[in-house]
């Protein structure tokens, strides 16, 4: 597998600075100390076996205290549609998530990150947050938690609304937990939303350095408590 080191995605997505051809295994350790310098891997597409280590310069991020809920998903979580659980079927998230969809026919999450973000999990380093319905898995997402930052990796949803609960929920763990960072990368139309910024790196890595400072918990189902205070934190925001 080879590793390639990237600046960022340029539209062809395939910006690269370095590249080795030597076969590469990743490991947890090279993961979690990537991530605390403010690097990331991805795959060009799931087929690729190799790997390329981002570093963009503009960053994703979703402000904890500045998390929006828009109004009509503020009503579907008050009707409880879903169960929400943590860590239940981790391997299952992440299967979900790398799986080729209807409107993403490709994605970055090759078999590699797929293995090894499993092993992190193991190590009590990566998360999911689950939507389920009469039994069945409807929605998620996974990411990894090192101190107070948060790497949010990826979201699917088989039931409308279910990857946008689960996400909710997630913030409100990270903000009962003690947690300062929630990246999520790049910004998308769909999370911008829910109050999705862009920082530049230097601004990133500076909020990253304090983040993983924090003495932060990630609890397991968040208490009601936690998402009543987020919901009525959200109507003070934009509807």
């Amino acid at each position: 597998m080879g590793i390639t080191l990237s600046t960022g995605w340029n539209s062809s997505r395939e910006a690269a600075i370095r590249r080795t051809s030597e076969p590469y295994r990743l490991t947890p350790d090279m993961v979690i100390r990537a991530y605390s310098i403010g690097i990331f891997p991805m795959a060009s597409r799931r087929a690729d076996p190799s790997v390329h280590w981002v570093a963009p310069p503009m960053r994703g991020v979703l402000p904890l205290t500045a998390f929006h809920i828009p109004r009509r998903l503020r009503r579907t979580l008050r009707a409880k549609p879903f169960e929400i659980h943590c860590d239940r079927r981790f391997e299952d998230v992440v299967m979900a998530c790398a799986a080729p969809r209807e409107a993403h026919p490709e994605t970055w999450i090759n078999p590699e990150i797929c293995r090894v973000f499993c092993e992190l999990h193991r190590l009590g380093h990566a998360h999911s947050v689950e939507a389920w319905r009469d039994g069945r898995l409807a929605g998620g997402l996974y990411g990894l938690a090192l101190g107070g930052a948060f790497f949010g990796e990826s979201m699917f949803s088989t039931d409308p609304d279910a990857s946008k609960i689960a996400l909710v929920h997630l913030v409100a763990l990270l903000m009962i937990g003690g947690f300062g960072l929630l990246d999520i990368q790049f910004v998308t139309e769909h999370l911008r939303q829910f109050g999705a910024i862009e920082i530049p790196a230097a601004t990133y890595l500076q909020r990253l350095d304090e983040a993983l400072r924090l003495d932060a918990r990630f609890y397991g189902d968040p208490p009601g408590a936690a998402l009543g205070k987020l919901l009525t934190q959200s109507t003070t925001h934009r509807s």
